[in-house]
């Protein structure tokens, strides 16, 4: 967990696992809470929703044909899940709404428990992030929780990503990125490395036109499906540092002035150094082995930026996702974010200087 402490700067921007930002804290991320023997988090991840359809597919139907065939629920693709929710076949879009309710329980007490950790009292709203709301059933459950938590006296208000879900753990760098760096360039480059996908963009951090810089841009972006290749941990280091050449060259070549930074957005607790002290499991290969520390692996493969080297900043990806979010939780006293993907990520957050009295958020 990282927290903010009294003797803490106000402006640690550019640091590795920054806990302060001029008017905000970074109060807690990726918080391990356990229920028994298992982590809370994974009964609302992706995975646990397949699970329930995969239920609901085993003991539900009515000797009608299964919608989804022989393909295992683990499987299939956010689109057909989508298509059989629309299906004008009832039965079957029944099935998909009964894996939805299921999830949205499950997610709603979920909820409380984080709501109960001393990291999360006093949080007023959650958004969430990840790859569920990308499809239907994922913004419908997520909606059905706001529902069943508002029904069960909890109050708390829920919003999902404005921007494309893919984006937010890029755009969410243009907060952290140290101002004097951004001063150089036009744009900087960010990575966000999940259990299935690594990411890497292009963001124009706009900070000339307003100063929270609320109007970052991701400019171009590209992907790489890790898990299918299934990489050893080097290869996927030369893979990402190959992408953000690319990149580097992209902007060259576009015109398009960088400056010497890189934000990496990463499940796990990140330590003062930039390693990742656990929360790596599902990255390839093992990242959290002792002498391995992907910003300086990468410094060493990155192509200079306008003649200088290449700051890397490494930070979870949940509190990035949240970042991207700032502006219009900005008259909140307290925010969360959770992150639904491949696990569940979380962060909570605290404006020290809120916008006004008010105790919504902007458009939430």
């Amino acid at each position: 967990m990282a927290g903010s402490s009294s003797d803490a700067p106000s402006d640690d921007r550019g640091s590795h696992a920054a806990a302060r930002l001029p008017g905000l804290s970074i109060d807690s991320y990726n918080l391990e809470l356990c229920d028994g023997d298992a982590f809370v988090g994974d009964r609302a991840s992706q995975s646990a929703f397949r699970e329930l359809l995969e239920e609901r597919r085993r003991h539900q139907r009515t000797g009608d044909a299964d919608p989804f065939g022989d393909t295992p629920s683990a499987k299939l693709s956010k689109k057909t899940i989508d298509e059989v929710l629309r299906s004008s076949d009832e039965h079957a879009a029944h099935l998909v709404h009964g894996a939805v309710e299921d999830y949205a329980r499950r997610l709603v007490g979920v909820v409380r428990q984080f709501l109960d950790s001393a990291p999360w009292r006093g949080v007023q709203h959650i958004v969430f992030g990840g790859g569920m709301q990308e499809g239907a059933a994922g913004r419908l459950a997520i909606a059905r929780a706001q529902r069943l938590s508002r029904e069960a006296g909890i109050d708390i208000d829920y919003s999902t990503l404005r921007h494309d879900p893919d984006d937010g753990g890029l755009l969410g760098w243009a907060q952290l990125a140290p101002e004097a760096t951004l001063r150089a360039g036009e744009a900087f480059l960010a990575v966000d490395i999940g259990g299935t996908n690594i990411r890497c963009g292009i963001v124009a951090h706009r900070r000339d036109a307003t100063p929270d810089r609320r109007h970052a841009e991701v400019m171009w972006r590209n992907g790489w499906r890790h898990a299918e290749d299934r990489p050893v941990r080097d290869e996927a280091v030369m893979e990402l540092a190959g992408m953000l050449n690319g990149l580097v060259a992209q902007a060259r070549t576009t015109g398009i002035r960088l400056a010497p930074f890189v934000g990496i957005a990463c499940p796990g607790a990140i330590r003062a150094d930039g390693g990742i002290a656990r929360g790596g499991q599902n990255l390839p290969g093992d990242w959290e082995a002792d002498g391995f520390n992907l910003p300086r692996a990468l410094r060493e493969r990155l192509d200079r930026i306008d003649g200088s080297d290449v700051q890397v900043v490494m930070h979870n990806d949940a509190v990035v996702q949240g970042l991207s979010e700032r502006a219009r939780m900005r008259r909140l006293r307290r925010w969360g974010v959770l992150t639904i993907g491949t696990g569940l990520g979380n962060a909570s957050y605290t404006n020290l200087r809120p916008a006004d009295d008010g105790n919504a958020a902007d458009g939430a």
